[in-house]
């Protein structure tokens, strides 16, 4: 387990920026880290990619508000609700400002959808629209994420491994930008992991590489709050979540990343320190 406050964690840096894909991401792989970091006073932000609209929706009241709203109504106030839970102050949409190049207008990337392929991971969807975040030019999602970076001043960077933990191609888009910023402003990267035990004790990683493991029990309540608030697309069972298509997940009471970029030589380079 990683000793200490979490004022220690990510080498003690203040702001880390979170990079996700989809309304819900955050809290499921995240949330007991970004509130943590936010009780002990830390500057996390989160960059949301899309705003989930291929979702599905669980079955019940809530689909007639969807089809009244659009589900990407319905999703992005529930991610207002869910940081609301968490105590994160900070969040942006990508193609929005902060997150957005300077000199060009708002976008909107859709979420791009997926299929589960042969081997039960995600695979890109067949029908993804021309406005799919994967349908953009990489180079100006690429330099969004990069100005809400560089504008935040962001220290570190965490985002998912290079699979995107299930294969969704969001994700996996999502983790080379976010390690493409990382190692434009000279920042560590953590990635996000998904069994964390087995890694935290792999003998073969390398030391550039070391698995940060956090304990987010004390503030497991502030997660599930969060994960409540999401109800188009889960449901909380006691300590489990049931997702939409019906497959269930403990709500982890640990979280862990993985140390992919090594940190600059002076924890007080520029890069650390602006």
């Amino acid at each position: 387990m990683s000793e200490g406050a979490p004022t220690s964690w990510f080498d003690g840096r203040a702001r880390v920026l979170f990079v996700h894909a989809h309304p819900d991401d955050e809290t499921i792989a995240t949330g007991g880290t970004l509130a943590a970091l936010a009780e002990a006073g830390r500057e996390p932000l989160l960059v949301t990619l899309t705003r989930g609209e291929q979702g599905e929706v669980v079955a019940g009241p809530l689909e007639a508000l969807v089809a009244a709203h659009g589900l990407a109504v319905a999703r992005q106030n529930e991610l207002r609700t869910a940081l609301g839970m968490l105590g994160v102050d900070r969040h942006a949409f990508l193609g929005v400002e902060p997150a957005r190049a300077e000199g060009y207008p708002p976008v909107i990337y859709e979420d791009s959808g997926m299929e589960w392929g042969a081997d039960g991971r995600a695979t890109a969807a067949r029908d993804a629209s021309p406005d799919a975040l994967t349908s953009a030019p990489a180079v100006e999602a690429l330099n969004d994420l990069l100005a809400a970076a560089y504008q935040s001043n962001a220290q570190a960077v965490v985002s998912y491994d290079d699979g995107g933990g299930y294969g969704h191609p969001d994700h996996v888009l999502a983790h080379r930008l976010a390690r493409a910023v990382a190692h434009a402003l000279d920042v560590p990267f953590w990635a996000i992991v998904s069994d964390v035990f087995a890694s935290e004790t792999d003998p073969a990683a390398p030391a550039s590489e070391a698995v940060e493991v956090h304990d987010v029990s004390p503030w497991l309540p502030r997660k599930v709050a969060a994960l409540r608030g999401y109800a188009t697309q889960l449901t909380v069972d006691g300590d489990e979540i049931v997702h939409v298509g019906g497959q269930r997940e403990p709500i982890g009471t640990v979280e862990a990343f993985r140390r992919l970029t090594p940190a600059p030589e002076a924890h007080g380079s520029s890069s650390a320190a602006r």
